[in-house]
């Protein structure tokens, strides 16, 4: 389901170098809580990560379940009883069906391989009127092939996966202000700086596994170039740089998807 606790792609707290997408991240996060209006709901993150959206989710829902196959550090739990951890490879989902009032996966399932099958059981844990609320990149906004990712998916091939199996989809963005556009214009140039090593493209052919440690070394050494030299705008990345809105026109300049799928 999720990627080892080394790899970059799971972001860090501490490290400023990560402030672009955790930024983004975290606004996903509020997002959904937003979303989460009665404090007594059964919620079900798939997808816990480094455990950054607990805190987020923990306060508006009634009992949060959240899984992965790594547990998040202990400490993220203190203080919200109502939270569990269960260490869980999906699909399947280890539930019985009509479990939960919204399941929330935020930048996951474009690491699933059966995809179909992940939805599919999404919508079974989910009572009659419940929501998935769901996150992955935005294809036309990837710089390069990542080799964690079984697929990408545009506005349009999300929406077709969620709508065969939901009634009701929402089709929002994640899209960035100007100091976001900032960022994502220094680190394009970056990304072909690095690429330019690739005089074969190695990086479009070869499986996906052999290129895992060379892209999470690039991308670390890339981010931390960045950091170095344009601190104050790598810094000052916020969630407020980000905002949601639908993906109806401007669907190829969200950084993320945000899509909520409604059972009927």
């Amino acid at each position: 389901m999720s990627s080892p606790l080394h790899t970059a792609e799971r972001v860090s707290h501490s490290d400023v170098s990560d402030n672009f997408v955790l930024a983004r991240s975290v606004l996903a996060y509020r997002e959904a809580a937003l979303r989460l209006h009665d404090h007594a709901l059964e919620v079900l993150e798939i997808g816990t990560g480094s455990g950054y959206g607990i805190e987020v989710l923990a306060p508006v829902c009634g009992s949060l379940i959240t899984v992965d196959k790594h547990p998040p550090a202990p400490h993220l739990f203190e203080g919200h009883p109502n939270v569990e951890f269960r260490a869980m490879r999906v699909p399947p989902l280890d539930f019985p069906s009509d479990s939960f009032d919204c399941v929330v996966s935020f930048q996951v399932i474009e690491h699933i391989k059966s995809d179909e099958a992940f939805v599919t059981e999404v919508f079974r844990v989910l009572r009659p009127g419940g929501r998935f609320i769901v996150t992955t990149p935005n294809a036309p906004r990837s710089l390069t092939r990542n080799p964690w990712h079984v697929r990408e998916y545009t506005a349009e091939q999300l929406f077709a996966l969620l709508s065969r199996h939901f009634e009701t989809v929402e089709a929002l963005g994640v899209f960035g202000g100007e100091r976001v556009e900032e960022y994502y214009e220094h680190n394009k140039k970056g990304v072909a700086r690095i690429a330019r090593f690739d005089i074969f493209r190695l990086r479009q052919w070869l499986p996906r596994w052999m290129l895992r440690v060379p892209y999470d070394i690039a991308n670390r050494i890339n981010r931390r170039r960045l950091l170095t030299e344009n601190r104050d705008l790598t810094t000052a990345i916020a969630p407020d740089d980000y905002y949601i809105a639908p993906v109806s026109e401007r669907g190829e300049e969200a950084f993320d998807l945000f899509y909520i799928a409604t059972k009927s």
